[in-house]
C-alpha cells in the first residue's frame, strides 16, 4: 500500500483508473471494514486501482473552532490498519480552508476526476461532501452519470439495533465500555504512546508503570482500572492499566500508567501499544498505601483469572 499526503511534492502516481472509498473512516470499525473490502473486491473485478481517500484530522475539529472532536486512531494507526484489508493507496487530504469551501461538483471534478482519475466511488449511505456537507449520495450518483463513474452505496451494520458508527464508539469509550467498543471495532481499542519518566510512585510500592502520553487529539477512556495487553519489545504481555489523576497520590492530571505483569526490562523511550479488555473496577481513593497496594494486588490477580476469556495475540 502506498500512502499519499498532501501537498503532493513530487506528483501522484497512480497510472490507471481508480476506485475509490471516500469517507474520514476515524477508528476502522466493522461498518468501514465493509465499505474497504467492497472498495477492493470491487476494484479487482474491474481492474481499478483501490484507493481509500481520507483525512489526517477530524474535519469537524477545522470547521467548528470551539467544538473538539476526539480521533479514536492516530495517523499512524489508521495506516496501519488499512494496510491489512490490500489497499493500493491511502489519500490523506489536507482540510483547510480553501477545501472547506469546495462546492460538491468542484470536488467531484477537480480532484475525483481530474486528479484520481475516478471510474468508481464507494461510500457509505451518510456520506456528505462539500460545502457544509451540502451534497449526499443522490448527488453523487448525479455526478457519476455526468462524469462517467460508478457509484457503490454501502448500507449501515447493525449492532443490538443500533447503527455502527464513530460516534458510537466515542460514547462508548466515555462510559469505559471498552469490551463494547472492540465488538464494534473487531478487535481491542488500543492506545500507542512513548514510556516517559513519571514519579516512579509505583515502583516505590512494588508495582513499577510504564506511563505514556497519548497524542492530545485521541480520546481516552473513563478513568478507571482496566485489564489490558500491552505490546513491548515485540511481544504482548498481560496488563493492568489505570487511567485518571491517582487521587491517593493527588496528581492534577490525567495519566495513563500500566503495570505490565511479569516484566522487568527497561523500556523509557520506547514506544508501547496498550489494548483494552475490560473495566474492571473505577477510580479510588486509599486511606493509605497498605490500603492500595492490596487492592492494586487483588487487581492484579483478577487479571490473572479473566485473561483466558480474551485473545492472546
Amino acid at each position: 500500500m502506498r500512502v499519499i499526503f498532501e501537498p503532493i511534492n513530487n506528483g501522484l502516481n497512480i497510472i490507471r483508473n481508480t476506485a475509490i472509498g471516500l469517507g474520514n473512516f476515524d477508528g476502522v470499525h466493522i461498518g468501514h471494514a465493509r465499505l474497504i473490502n467492497t472498495l477492493v473486491e470491487e476494484s479487482q473485478r474491474r481492474g481499478l486501482v483501490s484507493t481509500v481517500y481520507t483525512f489526517s484530522k477530524h474535519p469537524e475539529n477545522f470547521l467548528r473552532k470551539t467544538l473538539f472532536t476526539p480521533q479514536i486512531t492516530t495517523t499512524k494507526k489508521k495506516i496501519e490498519l488499512m494496510d491489512q484489508f490490500n489497499v493500493d493507496y491511502l489519500y490523506f487530504a489536507k482540510f483547510d480552508e480553501k477545501f472547506s469551501r469546495m462546492q460538491p461538483e468542484e470536488f467531484v471534478k477537480r480532484i475525483l476526476v481530474d486528479i484520481l482519475r475516478i471510474k468508481l466511488a464507494v461510500v457509505g449511505y451518510d456520506y456528505r461532501f462539500g460545502f457544509e456537507g451540502v451534497g449526499d449520495v443522490s448527488l453523487l450518483e448525479n455526478f457519476g452519470q455526468k462524469y462517467n463513474f460508478e457509484v457503490i452505496i454501502v448500507p449501515p451494520v447493525y449492532l443490538d439495533n443500533e447503527v455502527v458508527s464513530s460516534t458510537s464508539v466515542r460514547k462508548l469509550l466515555s462510559h469505559g465500555y471498552v469490551d463494547k467498543v472492540s465488538i464494534i471495532l473487531g478487535r481491542p481499542y488500543s492506545i500507542q504512546g512513548l514510556v516517559v519518566h513519571g514519579r516512579s510512585l509505583g515502583a516505590k510500592i512494588g508495582f513499577p508503570t510504564a506511563n505514556i502520553v497519548p497524542e492530545k487529539y485521541l480520546i481516552i477512556p473513563r478513568t478507571g482500572v482496566y485489564y489490558t495487553q500491552t505490546y513491548v519489545s515485540g511481544k504482548y504481555y498481560e496488563s493492568l492499566t489505570n487511567i485518571g489523576k491517582n487521587p491517593t497520590f493527588k496528581l492534577k492530571k490525567i495519566s495513563v500508567e500500566t503495570y505490565i505483569i511479569d516484566f522487568d526490562e527497561d523500556i523509557y523511550s520506547e514506544t508501547i501499544e496498550i489494548f483494552f479488555h475490560e473495566r474492571i473496577r473505577a477510580e479510588k481513593k486509599f486511606d493509605n498505601l497498605e490500603e492500595l497496594i492490596k487492592q492494586i494486588q487483588k487487581d492484579v490477580d483478577l487479571v490473572k483469572a479473566i485473561n483466558n476469556r480474551y485473545i492472546k495475540y
